[in-house]
């Protein structure tokens, strides 16, 4: 037939259902649709014949468009199975309703009268031979009540066209199945089983004396199984879901054991007709009994051929079961490394974020679900983990604890696979976090498949948002489509470097960042402990003006004075703020900024407003001093010295103060020429003076160089400039202004240990530098260390002042690295190690005031966990004996191995310590490694803790940022920076710190944070326990000021070098004159002064040994024995910085910690380091003199009060 003489279906006689399925059975192909038409017959060869094919004509003929609709299209052969379903399932009840209707012992008589139609040869025997009695004798077996059973008519009726319908839909399955092979089609099993049930019925059609006889029509239940599997099949093909294989194998399992069940008790029931004749419920007891092992023994069936149904029963199911049973458990199994899926209506109902990560290990598990569980408002959120690899036992273990068992959720599975993104649901998660495996050796392909795993996320749920975790800077843009991007390397350098001239900062951001609420260490006998644990509590939270009763009322005034009101009245700190009209969050803009009713305020405390009581004392509303109950452990009362300074008794005129001679000093100032009333602090004003406030240019500042030449007297003075580098090593590192060179310096200046043509300079020595070095010891120079030099180099910090910085590289740094540092001043490299004692001291160690150990990324990974920081510590360890005056701050991997820096084997106190750190643990706080005295010191410092930033982003959205501007890797016009500043014996008169807040604002507009609080303790070596007698307590409370005053100018000249030595002597002879100890014995005596004698020769091999050193490589001596001969009062104030632990006595520890917002009372001690935000120079700069000079106001902006560590 030609293909134009096909007849054309016409669409209404295709089902509606198949049109989705089908192509359109026409498709034509026009080669010239301008010629026009032809005859299709003629099949001459013209190049203008329009020839029309026909596609997919195999589809129109009647037995594919049968098969399509029965069993290719899923929607119309779903609708098929479920009408078959429906038809076995009712011939199972038409079956029961026949058993339940039929009884046996009356069935005589509807065979005697129903023996006239039937034949002697299907009869059997007459029917007088019926017993009377059909359970007089069990062996006896009447075989009639088997073959025939006693059908009502509309039960028959109804039998007769469910057989007829399932008849002629198998023998059409069979056709269109057909594919050559007949028997194949035959021997079926479903096709035999739907032969037998219904062959006879559509007999009885024909020939009604076999009405009667019996049918297994319960053997349909096996029909009925094998259509729900393939309805189930057909609904998930129809609904574009995918399900899941455990499902499947559990419903495959319950239908068989159903079957064995319902077929076991049908057939025993109707074999036992002629026997006990059981009725259906006593026969489906039996098999209960049986299948389930029990065997009670009450039901059995008595006739041999009941009871060889159940051997067969019994031998299939020992074959069937086990397989089925064995398949299961085996989909269980990979279910549990896989997961499953996270329910969708769990996901349409709860809120869930995803986490998704290379590997999971157990810290970063539980440092995510403490900080993320920590927020009140997360507590019914679920978390599901999306993790290519299997679980860890250690995680299972984990997971399996109530506390996350019914909140964490495993999955195993790629995020680049969308199958498994929805077994996650993660176009309904709330957020999904993405972290990098740092514990990797190619830390860049790490970074390659965290991107890809970002980008995937994004192609799949593009509104969920993103926190990507990244390694090296130079990755960040790729993901810069992330609503949050902390990247590892830039935050870690830059802390690092802050640590050099803010001691602590990892600490202090450390506790920042990670969710308290200040109740660690309550319990310790200690008090720094006590103190400690509850400033650790104060974390930023934010808050509108408008709707604030911190700083309400500061509605139009200074942002200076609301912040030192807010704290005075309520014990909040007030650190930055952000208009409504603007993105950008400005730390301490300075007085000049005047707060608005739609100003968003970040503050520092305990807790965050939403959760705070007030309670106002009625006795002190006339002074506005109201204070917050509950908030510290303090007098509820104001300081007399804060009421004093808020009724405004002022000691000095604010308009034209003049400039104290030392400025490096807050001078004790005096009223009306008579010292004997303590000393006033001029309060913060409300406005600030518009004529104080000067612009200045940064770019050019010739005080400092004249200042520079001056001081240096005649040295070769460098040329500096204010700019921004012209080379970045990476894309996307934010501009920061910074203190250049005049012209790049040559590669091979760059090297430190190697002269050039241009100097001959071989050794740290030869410069002659004036400031104390800055060692980086790294494995490579990569791009994130150029984030450790730009903080050093920030335009707001004085020239004078700069620290020359080595990089100590065991590879040789590449050119694009060395272009992009050539621009900054004093920055030189090395090739070498830290284990390497030569290449320590050529670098100019011993002229070093701080040595930076960066953990190396060839060392992250170890086969065994935690030991990826054995040669780090024990190199560190190694460096602390050599040079004990050495500050060393060290880059772990784990923060567990903290416990080995400056590793003492006597040292009981740290004993202790590990002893509350356990405590702690045990009661589930976030931050148990806090009382280690190397991280409360700022000495150690694991990138890991900053984890919880990521996290924390998640409720806090502006933590990133403002962690990004305190550690100075971002740079916004008028927002301010962290520094740090030395409490001196001579600025004691402010004695507290809420004086010292308004001694601040009032001058400087500078914004303090904190404390890095230096103490002594000294304790027997004997003792297990910390007590609170054996505590070094750093203030005598019962001593008052006026004494304190007096004894400290009645000190001798000796004793006045040392104030702190000799204070912290006395304060032990007090102690000890207090215990009623035994004087120690002549054996004790010997003991002491042998081991002291065996300390001082182990020092003096140590030193001998690197005096040759230094001497083989050709290097002066001169300033290592300054250093190696210390005396005691050079130890003593050595311990007192927090540098240096004394190896001379192991019964005297010093502890450095950093006590965030204290409260105002809070006591000053001699050498307090306090943290301070100070407003942006290129804001404003304060004149103090009217009628200075520019360059002198510049020299006030950029003097010597910007260093590290200001005097007030």
């Amino acid at each position: 037939m030609a293909a134009g003489a096909k007849r054309t279906e016409s669409p209404s006689e295709i089902d509606p259902d198949v049109k989705t399925e089908v192509r359109k059975s026409f498709e034509h192909i026009w080669l010239n649709s301008a010629v026009p038409v032809r005859t299709m017959g003629s099949f001459e060869s013209d190049a203008g014949q329009r020839v029309q094919v026909e596609f997919y004509v195999n589809e129109n003929t009647f037995k594919e468009r049968l098969k399509l609709f029965f069993i290719k299209n899923q929607r119309s052969s779903l609708r098929i199975r479920l009408f078959n379903l429906s038809l076995k399932l009712l011939t199972c009840l038409l079956y029961i309703i026949r058993v339940s209707l039929d009884d046996p012992t009356t069935q005589v008589t509807c065979a005697r009268k129903n023996c006239t139609n039937i034949s002697d040869a299907l009869c059997g025997k007459s029917c007088a031979n019926y017993p009377s009695n059909l359970t007089t004798d069990p062996i006896e077996i009447n075989w009639d009540l088997i073959f025939w059973v006693n059908r009502r008519v509309p039960v028959w009726a109804i039998q007769v066209t469910v057989a007829l319908i399932s008849f002629l839909q198998a023998m059409l399955l069979v056709y269109l199945s057909y594919k050559g092979n007949i028997w194949e089609q035959i021997f079926q099993i479903t096709f035999i089983i739907e032969m037998i049930n219904t062959v006879p019925f559509i007999i009885t059609i024909f020939w009604p004396p076999l009405r009667n006889i019996f049918v297994p029509v319960f053997l349909n239940c096996w029909l009925a199984k094998s259509a729900l599997e393939n309805m189930i099949n057909d609904l998930h093909r129809a609904i574009q879901r995918t399900h899941s294989a455990m499902f499947n194998q559990v419903l495959i399992l319950i239908c068989t054991l159903l079957c064995l069940v319902f077929t076991g008790a049908c057939g025993i029931q109707h074999l036992e007709r002629a026997g006990k004749n059981l009725t259906l419920f006593d026969a489906l007891y039996f098999c209960i009994v049986t299948f389930s092992t029990v065997g009670y023994g009450d039901v059995t069936p008595k006739i041999w051929p009941s009871q060889l149904l159940v051997v067969i029963l019994i031998c299939v199911a020992l074959v069937v079961l086990p397989l089925q049973f064995e398949e299961l458990a085996y989909l269980w199994m990979e279910r549990q490394k896989s997961g499953g899926n996270y329910s969708r209506h769990r996901a349409q109902t709860e809120k869930h974020v995803v986490l998704c990560v290379t590997s999971l290990k157990i810290d970063l598990l539980m440092d995510f679900l403490n900080e993320f569980y920590a927020h009140p408002r997360l507590q019914d959120y679920y978390v599901v983990i999306l993790c290519p690899t299997e679980m860890d036992i250690q995680v299972r273990r984990i997971l399996q604890i109530p506390l996350w068992s019914q909140r964490v959720i495993y999955l195993q599975g790629s995020a680049l696979k969308d199958q498994d993104l929805m077994r996650a649901k993660m176009d309904d998660a709330e957020a999904c976090f993405i972290l990098s495996s740092r514990n990797e050796v190619d830390r860049t392909a790490a970074d390659h498949q965290t991107i890809l795993r970002a980008w995937a996320v994004k192609d799949f749920a593009p509104n969920c948002p993103l926190y990507v975790q990244i390694l090296k800077p130079e990755n960040k843009f790729h993901v810069k489509f992330a609503d949050h991007v902390v990247c590892e390397e830039e935050f870690k350098y830059a802390m690092l470097a802050l640590n050099c001239v803010c001691p602590a900062t990892s600490t202090l951001v450390t506790l920042l960042v990670h969710t308290s609420r200040g109740q660690e260490g309550q319990t310790s006998p200690e008090p720094w402990q006590r103190t400690y644990g509850r400033c650790s509590g104060n974390e930023v939270y934010h808050i509108r003006l408008m709707d604030s009763k911190f700083f309400g009322e500061y509605d139009g005034k200074s942002f200076t004075y609301a912040s030192f009101h807010a704290h005075k009245k309520y014990g909040v700190c007030l650190i930055g703020t952000k208009r409504e009209d603007n993105k950008s969050i400005l730390l301490n803009p300075g007085p000049r900024h005047i707060m608005s009713a739609t100003d968003t305020c970040y503050y520092i405390n305990i807790t965050k407003e939403e959760n705070s009581a007030f309670i106002f004392k009625q006795e002190e509303k006339h002074s506005k001093g109201m204070t917050v109950a509950g908030v510290y452990d303090a007098p509820s009362r104001l300081p007399v010295q804060s009421i004093i300074a808020s009724m405004g008794t002022v000691a000095i005129d604010l308009q034209n103060p003049d400039p104290p001679a030392d400025r490096s000093k807050l001078t004790l100032p005096t009223e009306n020429g008579a010292g004997s009333r303590r000393p006033s602090i001029a309060p913060v004003l409300e406005i600030a003076d518009s004529s104080a406030i000067l612009p200045c240019d940064l770019l050019s500042d010739p005080s400092e160089d004249e200042t520079n030449q001056s001081d240096e007297e005649g040295a070769p003075s460098l040329e500096y400039i204010k700019g921004y580098p012209p080379n970045s090593p990476y894309i996307g590192s934010s501009p920061t202004l910074c203190h250049l060179l005049h012209q790049k310096a040559p590669f091979c200046c760059l090297r430190l240990d190697k002269g050039c043509r241009h100097n001959s300079f071989e050794d740290a020595k030869a410069y002659g530098f004036k400031n104390k070095l800055i060692i980086v010891s790294a494995e490579t120079a990569g791009n994130g260390l150029y984030n450790f030099i730009v903080p050093l180099r920030a335009y707001y910090r004085p020239r004078k002042e700069l620290n020359p910085i080595v990089l100590l590289l065991d590879n040789p740094p590449d050119n694009h690295f060395l272009e992009a540092i050539c621009c900054f001043p004093m920055v030189y490299y090395m090739a070498g190690t830290i284990d390497n004692l030569d290449n320590l001291l050529q670098c100019g160690i011993i002229y070093a005031d701080n040595l930076v150990v960066v953990d190396k990324e060839s060392t992250m990974s170890a086969e065994e966990d935690y030991m990826a920081d054995a040669k780090t510590i024990v190199n560190v360890q190694t460096m602390f004996r050599l040079f004990p005056s050495l500050s060393i701050i060290t880059e772990l991997t784990h923060p567990s191995n903290m416990r080995f820096m400056q590793f003492r084997a006597k040292d009981c106190y740290s004993l202790a310590l590990s002893k509350l750190e356990k405590i702690e643990r045990d009661k589930g706080s976030n931050l148990a490694f806090m009382f280690r005295l190397p991280f409360a010191a700022g000495r150690v410092f694991s990138i890991s803790m900053l984890d919880t930033l990521l996290y924390q982003s998640f409720v806090k959205d502006y933590m990133i940022l403002i962690a990004r501007l305190l550690l100075g890797l971002d740079t916004t016009p008028g927002s301010g920076y962290l520094c740090a500043m030395k409490v001196t014996e001579e600025d004691l008169w402010i004695r507290t710190y809420g004086r010292l807040f308004q001694k601040l604002c009032s001058s400087s507009a500078e914004i303090p944070i904190g404390i890095y609080r230096t103490e002594s303790h000294m304790f027997s070596s004997s003792e297990s326990q910390v007590s609170v007698e054996d505590c070094e307590d750093t203030r005598d409370r019962g001593e008052t000021w006026k004494e304190k005053a007096a004894h400290r100018n009645s000190t001798g000249s000796d004793q006045s070098e040392h104030p702190l030595l000799r204070k912290k002597s006395m304060q032990w002879a007090r102690r000890l004159s207090r215990k009623n100890t035994k004087p120690p014995s002549r054996a004790e005596r010997i003991n002491q002064q042998r081991l002291n004698l065996y300390r001082r020769s182990e020092r003096q091999e140590l030193s001998e040994l690197v005096k040759n050193r230094m001497k083989h490589l050709g290097l002066p001596t001169v300033g290592y024995e300054d250093v190696a001969n210390l005396t005691a009062s050079d130890v003593m104030n050595r311990v007192n910085l927090g540098y240096l632990q004394d190896e001379m006595n192991d019964n005297q520890n010093t502890l450095s910690y950093v006590l965030i917002n204290p409260p105002p009372d809070t006591i000053l001690e001699l050498n307090d380091i306090v943290y301070i935000i100070r407003s942006d120079p290129l804001a404003h700069v304060p004149e103090n003199l009217p009628g200075a000079s520019a360059e002198t106001k510049l020299r006030q902006a950029y003097g010597s009060e910007t260093c590290d560590e200001t005097h007030l």
